[in-house]
C-alpha cells in the first residue's frame, strides 16, 4: 500500500471503504492480461457494493482472461480532501494502482444526481473529463444503467453508452476494444466499430439541431452511424451469470445480504414507471435456479439475511415455491428472509408469516396515490379494498407497523387527492384498532411522500413537473391533515427532485451547467448533506440555461425528444396512447392478464413476451 495512504487513512472516517481486500476479491497478473478495466461507481463504497450489477459485471469481466477489472468508487468527501492534499490519485481498489492508467473506465449511472460525482471522479483519476479532451484510445470513458436512457445531459463527457442490459454486450465491446488496442487502431475507429454493436450508443456520431424556441429541430447520425439504438436485453436470465461466490464487502453496506433476482420487466405498466417500460419484457428464474442461487451464496458469504428483488416481489409466480426452498435452508441457519416491493391486491399474510418467523419486520406498501381516481390514472391497479382488508389480515396476524409511500405532483392531482392520503391512513389506524390482537404494542403508521419526476420512456415523459412551490404547499396540506399521533410523515424535499427533473429530460446543452456545478463544488448530490441548490440557481445562470424549459413544461406529441433515437421496444405510440388512457381515468390491464401491444416483441422475445 502507498505510504502516503497508510498515513491518510487513520484519519478518515470508514477506512475500510478504501483498501480493498475483500473475501472473493480478484487479482491477477497486470503483465498477463492485455485490458485494465474499471468499474465505477459515483457514489461511496457502501452504495456501491449494494449495487448487484456491480457484482456481476465484475464476475463477468474478469472471466474474461485477457481482462482485468478492478473497483473504483467515490470517496467521501474527507477522503477526497486527503487525497488531493496528498496527490494521489483516485486508485483501483484491488491493485491501488492510478484509474487513469486504465484502459476503460465504466461508469454505472443509475440516478442523474450522480453526474456531478462522475466528473469529480475522473478528475480525482487525472483524465481530461471532457471525451473531445482524450484523444487517444486510452483511457476509453463509457457508462451503462438507467439514466443511459437519456445519457443526453452528459453526452460531452462520455465516449459511448450501453443501452439495456450488460452482460453479452459488455464482453463484446471490452473484446472490440482489445481487437482495437492490439491492431493500434485510432479512438475514432474504435468508435465507428462500436457503434455497431447492438446497444452502443455513441453520442459524437450524432449532431442535433435546434429549433428558434430551443426545442429539437434534428438529431442526424453521420454515414454509417445507425438511425436508432435499440437496448440490448438477456433472453435467457436462468442461465446467466450471477456472483454466488462473489465479493462478501469488508464494512457494513447499505444492503447487507443477499440479494436474488426473481425476474426482470414488471407486468404492470403504471404510467409513472420509467423502469416498468425499459425493463420489459418480463423474464423470470425458474424456482430450481433461484433456491440453488440463494443456497450457494449464503454458504459462501455468511449472510444472515436474504431478499427476493423485482420490481413487483409478489408478482413472481412461484412465490411460495422460492421462499419454502429457501426456508428450508434458512429457518435451521436463522437467516432472515425478506420480500420488498409487494403489491396489495396479491397480499399473501400466510407467505409473510412463513418468511418471518426468523425475525418481523414492518410491512411496506406503495399506493402511490391516496384516492382511487388517481389511482386509475396512473394505472396503479390498486384498490383501497384491496389495501385495507390486506391490512386487517396483517393486522390480525400481529403486525403493527406499516410504511406507505405516495407520490404528490402526478398529473392531473388536486388537493381532494391530497387530502385523499390523509383519508386512507385514518382508515388504517382505524382497521388496526378493530383488528389488532395486541393492541398494547400501539401501531407505527409511516406515510411517505415524493414529489413525482418525468422520466424518458415513460408514459407520463410529456408531462410539466409542478413547480417547487406547488410542491410544498401540498406537502403542507396533507401534514395538516394527518391529524394523528400515530401516523409519521416523512416528505422528500422538493429541491432535489427539481433538478432530477431538469436532468431526466434534459439535452446536450445540459453540459456546461453540469460542468459548471461540479468546478463550484458538486459532488454526491444525492446526499442531503451535499445538495445545494443555489450551486445549481449560479451554474443555470452562468451559462444562460433556463431549467423551468426542462422541469416544468409540457412537451407535445410532436416534439422530438432528445432521447428519440434510443430505443427501449416500447413504441412511442403506445406510450402517448397510455398518456391518453390516463387523462381518460382508464385502465390497462397488466400483461399477463392481456398483451397491450405494446412492441417490445420485436426485440425478439416471441408472444408469450410477458410471461
Amino acid at each position: 500500500m502507498n505510504e502516503k495512504l497508510q498515513r491518510i487513512l487513520p484519519r478518515v472516517q470508514k477506512p475500510a471503504r478504501y483498501v480493498g481486500g475483500e473475501y472473493g476479491q480478484m487479482t491477477k497478473d497486470p503483465a498477463n492480461v492485455r485490458v485494465r478495466l474499471g468499474l465505477c461507481f459515483p457514489d461511496t463504497y457502501e452504495i456501491a457494493m449494494s449495487n448487484l450489477g456491480i457484482h456481476i459485471l465484475y464476475g463477468i469481466f474478469n472471466g474474461m482472461d485477457s481482462v482485468w477489472c478492478e473497483r473504483i468508487f467515490a470517496p467521501g468527501a474527507d477522503m477526497e480532501a486527503e487525497l488531493r492534499e496528498a496527490g494521489i490519485s483516485l486508485y483501483g481498489l484491488e491493485s491501488g494502482q492510478s484509474a487513469g492508467e486504465f484502459d476503460i473506465l465504466g461508469f454505472s449511472l443509475g440516478y442523474e444526481m450522480s453526474y456531478t460525482t462522475v466528473l469529480n471522479m475522473l478528475d480525482l483519476m487525472g483524465v481530461p473529463i471532457r471525451a473531445s479532451e482524450r484523444e487517444g484510445l486510452s483511457p476509453l470513458v463509457i457508462a451503462g444503467g438507467t439514466s443511459c436512457y437519456n445519457p443526453e445531459p452528459v453526452a460531452d463527457f462520455f465516449d459511448l453508452f450501453v443501452l439495456g442490459e450488460g452482460e453479452e454486450v459488455g464482453p463484446e465491446l471490452v473484446a472490440l476494444y482489445d481487437k482495437a488496442k492490439l491492431a493500434g487502431w485510432s479512438k475514432s475507429e474504435f468508435l465507428q466499430a462500436a457503434a455497431q454493436i447492438a446497444g452502443v450508443y455513441v453520442p459524437s456520431l450524432y449532431h442535433v439541431g435546434y429549433n428558434a424556441d430551443g426545442t429539437i429541430a434534428a438529431i442526424t447520425p453521420e454515414p454509417g452511424a445507425p438511425e436508432r439504438v435499440s437496448k440490448r436485453i438477456v433472453q435467457d436470465i436462468d442461465n446467466a451469470y450471477f456472483p454466488a461466490e462473489g465479493l462478501v464487502p469488508s464494512t457494513e453496506i447499505v444492503h447487507d445480504r443477499v440479494a436474488l433476482e426473481l425476474f426482470r420487466g414488471c407486468i404492470r405498466g403504471c404510467r409513472f414507471c420509467q423502469a416498468g417500460y425499459i425493463y420489459r419484457p418480463v423474464r423470470e428464474k425458474s424456482r430450481d435456479t433461484l433456491v440453488e442461487q440463494g443456497k450457494r451464496a449464503l454458504a459462501y458469504s455468511g449472510y444472515q439475511e436474504a431478499t427476493l428483488l423485482s420490481l413487483s416481489t409478489s408478482d413472481y409466480r412461484d412465490l411460495s415455491g422460492v421462499c419454502d426452498g429457501l426456508l428450508e435452508f434458512c429457518e435451521p441457519r436463522k437467516i432472515g428472509l425478506s420480500l420488498p416491493s409487494l403489491r396489495a391486491d396479491n397480499f399473501s399474510i400466510d407467505l409473510m408469516r412463513r418468511v418471518q418467523k426468523v425475525r418481523k419486520s414492518s410491512l411496506t406498501f406503495a399506493p402511490e396515490a391516496g384516492s382511487q381516481r388517481l389511482r386509475d390514472t396512473i394505472n396503479k391497479n390498486v384498490t383501497e379494498e384491496a389495501l385495507l382488508n390486506s391490512l386487517q389480515v396483517a393486522f390480525s396476524g400481529g403486525w403493527s407497523a406499516v410504511k406507505l409511500y405516495f407520490m404528490l405532483g402526478l398529473p392531473t392531482e388536486t388537493d381532494e387527492d391530497v387530502v385523499a392520503i390523509a383519508e386512507l391512513a385514518h382508515k388504517i389506524l382505524r382497521a388496526w384498532k378493530q383488528h389488532a390482537t395486541n393492541k398494547n404494542r400501539g401501531v407505527r403508521l409511516t406515510v411517505s411522500t415524493s414529489c413525482f419526476v418525468p422520466k424518458a420512456h415513460s408514459a407520463f415523459q410529456w408531462e410539466a413537473q409542478v413547480s417547487m412551490e406547488e410542491y410544498s404547499r401540498r406537502v403542507a396540506l396533507l401534514k395538516e391533515s394527518l391529524t394523528s399521533r400515530a401516523i409519521t410523515y416523512n416528505w422528500h424535499e422538493p429541491e432535489t427532485s427539481f433538478i432530477e427533473a431538469v436532468l431526466s429530460r434534459g439535452d446536450r446543452r445540459l453540459g456546461p451547467v453540469i460542468e459548471h456545478v461540479w468546478q463550484n463544488g458538486g459532488r454526491l448530490e444525492g446526499w442531503s448533506e451535499h445538495f445545494n441548490l443555489d450551486r445549481w440557481t449560479a451554474a443555470f445562470a452562468a451559462t444562460g440555461i433556463d431549467p423551468h424549459c426542462y422541469a416544468n413544461r409540457e412537451r407535445g406529441e410532436d416534439e422530438i425528444l432528445p432521447w428519440a433515437i434510443l430505443d427501449t421496444g416500447v413504441d412511442q405510440s403506445y406510450l402517448w396512447q397510455e398518456r391518453q388512457a390516463a387523462y381518460a381515468h382508464r385502465l390497462t390491464p397488466d400483461c399477463r392478464d392481456t398483451c397491450t401491444a405494446c412492441g417490445v416483441t420485436r426485440l425478439g422475445m416471441g408472444v408469450d413476451c410477458c410471461g
